[in-house]
């Protein structure tokens, strides 16, 4: 049965879409069967595997709103080499939606189900907010992926998502660990993005991933391009950054496995 992983940070511009596109991208490339769910109103993941918003007939709305199969929910773009479950801007009314209906933080759980035994691992794509999609992100996970930008405010919006993560832990899915921060668009010339990293391994020692991802012109071009990194420039040093995570995080399951 696959694996669950949310991709999160209650902040913004941290990497986090980028994170989850491409992380999905190069475990695939390890020849792993991986579905990506874009859980986000804004549908940048979807965009950045290259489907069309508009012309989405069941998205991840329909599956956690209308109990539409997640089956049917998920496409395999011709070019992609994993599977992708795109959302649209109606996504953005399930937010209040979901307030008013029974089991509404195991909406997401429920609906996989069914289809989580064809892939190997399931990449949530979250909002950049702790509501209640993330929520229905966090209570369906096996782990929490943390992208974090090594800036001054970084830590301060850390341990509110951690504070939620325990809060999740303890009341609707016990089994929900941190797998990881992965620390993105680093500048080693930046002292302070030195020194935060500094803190960050300090904080949560082993909870770090070793690879970091660097600040890269073509990983920001790809998405424009809906590809990939690994698709869009393989040579480029995001590509091979993504590819060293991927890695390392597969060493990690089978270790812990």
């Amino acid at each position: 049965m696959g694996s669950i992983f949310s991709v999160t940070n209650q902040k913004g511009g941290v990497g986090k879409t980028t994170t989850t596109v491409n992380l999905a991208a190069s475990l695939a490339e390890n020849g792993k069967k991986v579905l990506l769910i874009d859980l986000d109103p804004q549908g940048n993941a979807t965009t950045g595997c290259g489907v069309d918003k508009e012309t989405i007939e069941v998205s991840s709305y329909d599956v956690i709103m209308t109990q539409a199969k997640a089956a049917d929910a998920i496409v395999k773009p011709e070019d992609l080499s994993f599977s992708v479950m795109p959302t649209n801007s109606d996504l953005t009314a399930a937010e209040v939606q979901l307030l008013d209906v029974k089991l509404r933080e195991h909406r997401l759980r429920l609906a996989l189900e069914s289809t989580r035994d064809k892939f190997d691992y399931i990449l949530i794509d979250c909002p950049p907010s702790l509501s209640m999609l993330t929520v229905n992100a966090l209570v369906a996970s096996k782990g929490v992926i943390i992208p974090i930008q090594c800036e001054y405010y970084a830590l301060e919006g850390l341990s509110s998502l951690l504070k939620t993560i325990e809060r999740i832990k303890q009341r609707a899915n016990p089994t929900l660990e941190v797998t990881g921060l992965v620390r993105t668009m680093f500048d080693a010339r930046n002292n302070l993005a030195n020194q935060v990293s500094r803190q960050l391994i300090n904080h949560f020692s082993k909870k770090v991933f070793h690879s970091i991802i660097p600040r890269n012109v073509r990983l920001a071009e790809a998405p424009s391009h809906g590809m990939p990194i690994i698709d869009y420039d393989r040579a480029s040093r995001g590509s091979i950054a993504y590819m060293a995570l991927a890695s390392e995080f597969l060493r990690q399951q089978q270790k812990n496995n």
